[in-house]
């Protein structure tokens, strides 16, 4: 038993025995006041030469009645001496054996999850982020079962998030270790043939520039998951929009994949700017990557009450419904390499923009072929 238990114990148990022995006494006043039947008033005896009618016979005293009529005499009854009021002690000790036990029931009632949460509070810090309490408080419907459930979602996100870390470690090793062979291997080339000193070099500068890029996005990743969004403005869809699709279709026209642009009056969103256009261009520069040449990638925007709806469009060959929560995960590429050589943290970056501003975005299969993803943003 824990120190908390026996404070229950000893506070339950001390309000139950004053309690007891409060209204104990009580009642043993209440009866000690009770009034008293007496033997009568003593006889007095009168002053010499003085004479004075004898008292009245009492009652059972004297002939009676039935004596006269040669029954038997009813006889008084006997003197009701005052009798020894000392303290009900069976009562009290009756109540304070019931208080005890009582309070021993209690005690352990309260104190027993408390030692449950104790111990898993333990496991936790040692790492262990498996442990459960809801189960173990039974049927409780109170607040130490709600702390209990609180614990059991708690190490649950925790884990996920432990998990998710591991995984990224995992990914990040794996992309950085292509780039740096094929820079090993490079540099091992020019000593080997300097006549193509030149093309090494080019191909280094490449290599370099995409760990850079690499870089980037998972510090930006770790910035968003660490809930530092920036500082948040007012920001212009309208234009924003106009600019990424402007910038989408002189992508696209290397590939012949034309960028329309569908959007009404759409009010300001409250948002990081630099994030915000990121997230969609993303968005954008996705579907831009998985289209066939001669397809079209169709952006429209619209408001919904007190929501506002982009949509992007494409005409690529889309992805397994299985799949389409997945896409938002570091490092997903579906099984496939995108055509523009990407490392799958562009839609997971997307995905953390737009939650960190209270919005939401989803993916689903298109109609006839493709990928729709919808992004609902607040106003």
């Amino acid at each position: 038993m824990g120190r908390l238990f026996w404070k229950f114990f000893l506070f339950i148990w001390l309000a139950q025995m004053a309690g007891v022995v409060g209204v104990g006494t009580y009642f043993w006043h209440e009866r000690d006041q009770a009034p008293q039947f007496a033997e009568g008033p003593p006889f007095d005896r009168p002053p010499d030469g003085e004479r004075r009618p004898p008292p009245p016979p009492r009652f059972g005293e004297g002939p009676s009645l039935a004596g006269q009529a040669g029954g038997e005499a009813h006889q008084a009854p006997p003197p009701n001496h005052r009798r020894d009021r000392g303290l009900p002690m069976v009562p009290i000790l009756s109540g304070l054996m019931v208080s005890l036990l009582s309070a021993l029931a209690l005690a352990w009632y309260f104190a027993r999850p408390i030692r449950q949460l104790r111990r898993a509070f333990d496991a936790a810090a040692g790492g262990d982020l498996g442990v459960r309490i809801g189960e173990g408080m039974g049927g409780r419907r109170d607040e130490l079962a709600d702390l209990g459930r609180d614990f059991d979602h708690m190490t649950e996100r925790l884990g996920h998030l432990v998990e998710g870390q591991k995984r990224l470690l995992h990914d990040v090793s794996h992309e950085m270790r292509s780039p740096l062979a094929r820079l090993q291997a490079a540099i091992g080339l020019a000593r080997q043939q300097p006549e193509h000193f030149d093309e090494t070099l080019a191909r280094i500068e490449r290599e370099g520039e995409r760990m850079d890029a690499l870089v980037d996005e998972l510090l930006t990743l770790s910035r968003l998951q660490a809930g530092v969004a920036g500082e948040l403005e007012d920001v212009d869809l309208q234009e924003l929009l106009e600019g990424i699709v402007e910038d989408a279709r002189f992508e696209g026209s290397a590939r012949q994949v034309s960028v329309e642009l569908s959007i009404a009056e759409l009010p300001t969103v409250r948002a990081n700017p630099a994030l915000l256009h990121r997230a969609i261009e993303n968005v954008v520069r996705n579907a831009l990557h998985h289209s066939p040449p001669g397809s079209t990638v169709r952006v429209t925007g619209r408001a919904e009450g007190r929501r506002l709806r982009l949509s992007i469009v494409d005409q690529g060959p889309g992805v397994p419904a299985e799949a389409l929560e997945k896409i938002f995960q570091p490092f997903y590429r579906g099984g496939g390499k995108t055509s523009g050589g990407g490392y799958g943290l562009g839609l997971a970056i997307a995905e953390r923009v737009i939650a960190a501003v209270d919005g939401q975005i989803q993916a689903k299969i298109a109609d006839a072929s493709g990928l729709v993803v919808n992004i609902d943003l607040p106003v």
